[in-house]
């Protein structure tokens, strides 16, 4: 059985090129910018980093466009799952095809992170 550590949320975006795989890795290095997981090791005495679960969930417009290896790839540590699911936004903007773009859209990210241990 495991207990939930912390739970921290992040968004990233895409400006140009419609790429949800890089809004998607950008909201999760932004909720991880955010937590440092000093009580694994100081209060649980987590023995190893890797032990942690974490899990990570995705909200994107495009959710069957994400590279979830490469999302995951932004978690240094951990027994790491991912679930990709439809949501997140696509705001109009410009059209610049020098910087990728397909469309006007850019599209945004959000990530919930779950650290949990096992008790």
């Amino acid at each position: 059985m495991h207990k939930r550590f912390i739970v921290e949320i992040g968004m990233g975006t895409d400006l140009h090129g419609q790429d949800v795989t890089k809004a998607s890795r950008r909201a999760v290095r932004d909720a991880i910018s955010r937590s440092c997981l000093c009580g694994l090791q100081e209060i649980v005495a987590l023995p190893r980093l890797d032990d942690m679960i974490v899990e990570v969930k995705i909200a994107t417009p495009l959710p069957d466009q994400v590279d979830q290896a490469a999302v995951l790839s932004e978690i240094p540590f951990g027994r790491k799952s991912i679930q990709v699911v439809e949501g997140g936004l696509a705001v109009p903007t410009l059209v610049i095809e020098q910087l990728g773009d397909k469309n006007a859209d850019a599209v945004v990210a959000l990530a919930a992170i779950t650290v949990s241990v096992d008790v």
